[in-house]
């Protein structure tokens, strides 16, 4: 009898969010932390960032960022709530406004990767773009919960960045400006270190 062969992660392809709606997700990942449920702030690794993901599959490679030259900074809409999955432990997010600019980014993305095997919610046609708020909140702690999320979050987006689970380590592939700066400095350090430490006392990205 043969070993099984280990179940690999998806790597993906993801659009961060600018420095003020980053802060307004982990406002809402905190006061989820707060009431005691399940929340995304409990992973506390440096890569564990607010985020649309674009695209997710096993052995993704990475985007050349030619396919990004055109790309600048847009509007972004975080919206009503969405829950994913079934049974006792659900995902609770915020859904993403599908506006024009954000589909042409995703498509951009597609044509350049090209098919494949792409994870749940995250095929060509099925595709619910989202920023991720708790990964198992129980289905009895939802009616709380949803209480303590706020109004629509409007903010921009405009950083690219390529999570390679296979190597355990996510790398800045584009992004405009002072955006493209921050975010290049904030992924140099080791996954999961808030600041420069030995590798020895850093953590793996545990959220997506």
């Amino acid at each position: 009898m043969h070993d099984s062969e280990p179940r690999r992660s998806p790597s993906a392809i993801e659009l961060l969010l600018d420095p003020e709606t980053e802060s307004a997700v982990r406002v809402e990942w905190q006061a989820l932390a707060d009431l005691g449920v399940s929340s995304l702030a409990a992973h506390t690794a440096a890569s564990n960032r607010p985020h649309i993901t674009l695209v997710a599959r096993v052995g993704l490679a990475p985007v050349a960022p030619e396919v990004f030259a055109a790309m600048t900074g847009f509007p972004i809409t975080l919206g009503a709530p969405l829950l994913f999955g079934t049974g006792e432990r659900r995902v609770l997010a915020r859904s993403v406004v599908p506006t024009d600019r954000l589909l042409a980014l995703r498509e951009a993305i597609l044509s350049a990767v090209g098919p494949g095997e792409d994870a749940p919610h995250t095929a060509p046609g099925e595709w619910m773009p989202h920023v991720a708020l708790a990964r198992r909140i129980r289905a009895a702690d939802l009616p709380a919960a949803l209480e303590r999320l706020g109004a629509d979050i409007h903010g921009r987006a405009g950083v690219v960045r390529h999570w390679d689970a296979d190597a355990g380590v996510v790398r800045m592939v584009v992004g405009p400006g002072g955006e493209q700066e921050k975010a290049r400095r904030a992924l140099s350090r080791p996954v999961g270190c808030a600041e420069p430490a030995p590798p020895p006392r850093c953590r793996t990205r545990t959220g997506s």
